[in-house]
């Protein structure tokens, strides 16, 4: 600790320290203000001078802040993370729980350290992951980086669908409107708990994220009309293409538009110098036939 450090607890969203760098590398916009308001607008921002933490207080709870089926990746931010963790959680009552979930090593190193200095019997355990394509500097590279078999396949379905739905007609939208019609539409089709995801209030926040700097909606339009084929809904910075959720026609499924669509949009990931494609949560298959590797997430809770 030392003078100056002092946590400051409040749900101003527009802080400064929300410059100050990620303990965790490469977490796109998770630990972002614009995110998190949106995600869990009741966030309480826990900050120091040099630190700053977004958390969700519940009675005798504490977690990360936002649903973890949406927030792919939490972290503190700022040097003084773990003396921040440490100096509110030595102030909680006790018997107070914490859990915070989907943190990368870095960041979970930081937040188990700071709760135990804050005097928490600490469990640290595994379990999800993400799926994170290194992207070399060239779309021949990356052909050949994913080996003979995954090369020709995904030339195969690019041909296929061709044959059954027309040219690739690759288009990037941002904000509301089509794209953002046709990717929730086509979420809506889906069965099972895919389709029913896309409810008023998840409408709502991909309709808000739309209009956010750095989210982008990728689009195969069916040629010739005002129909896509498959869309993603996506983060893009100078680091990471975040390819946060995703949708398609069932009926072209034959086609895989959304492979098709994948292939694209890493192709062009690769053509404007982007070092990463990251799936975010999940262990379909698929990525990994990709190139992806896994990224693991931890998860720290304790009670004091």
């Amino acid at each position: 600790g030392g003078p100056g450090r002092a946590v400051k607890a409040h749900r101003d969203f527009s802080t400064s320290a929300f410059s100050l760098a990620a303990v965790a590398p490469s977490v796109g916009p998770f630990a972002g203000a614009g995110f998190l308001a949106l995600a869990s607008p009741a966030a309480l921002m826990l900050e120091s001078e040099d630190a700053l933490l977004a958390v969700e207080e519940g009675g005798a709870v504490v977690g990360g802040a936002g649903h973890r089926d949406i927030v792919d990746y939490r972290t503190p931010r700022g040097p003084g993370s773990e003396d921040l963790i440490a100096r509110y959680a030595a102030e909680k009552e006790r018997g107070t729980e914490f859990t915070f979930d989907s943190l990368p090593l870095e960041a979970a190193d930081v937040v188990a350290s700071g709760l135990v200095r804050g005097g928490v019997d600490v469990e640290v355990t595994g379990g999800e992951s993400t799926a994170v394509v290194q992207l070399p500097r060239s779309w021949d590279d990356y052909l050949a980086d994913i080996g003979k078999k995954q090369r020709h396949e995904l030339r195969r379905k690019r041909r296929r669908y061709e044959d059954l739905v027309g040219g690739v007609v690759h288009e990037i939208h941002r904000g509301e409107g089509w794209a953002l019609g046709e990717f929730i539409r086509l979420h809506r089709l889906a069965g099972g708990d895919k389709g029913d995801f896309m409810g008023p209030e998840m409408t709502a926040l991909f309709t808000a994220l739309a209009g956010l700097e750095g989210w982008r909606i990728d689009v195969l339009r069916i040629p010739g009309t005002d129909s896509a084929s498959a869309c993603l809904f996506s983060y893009v910075d100078d680091d990471g293409f975040y390819l946060y959720n995703s949708s398609y026609e069932p009926s072209l499924g034959d086609a895989s538009p959304g492979m098709v669509l994948i292939g694209a949009c890493i192709q062009q990931a690769i053509e404007i110098s982007v070092s990463r494609f990251d799936f975010l949560k999940g262990d379909e298959t698929y990525k990994y036939r990709l190139g992806a590797e896994p990224r693991t997430l931890m998860e720290v809770s304790g009670r004091r």
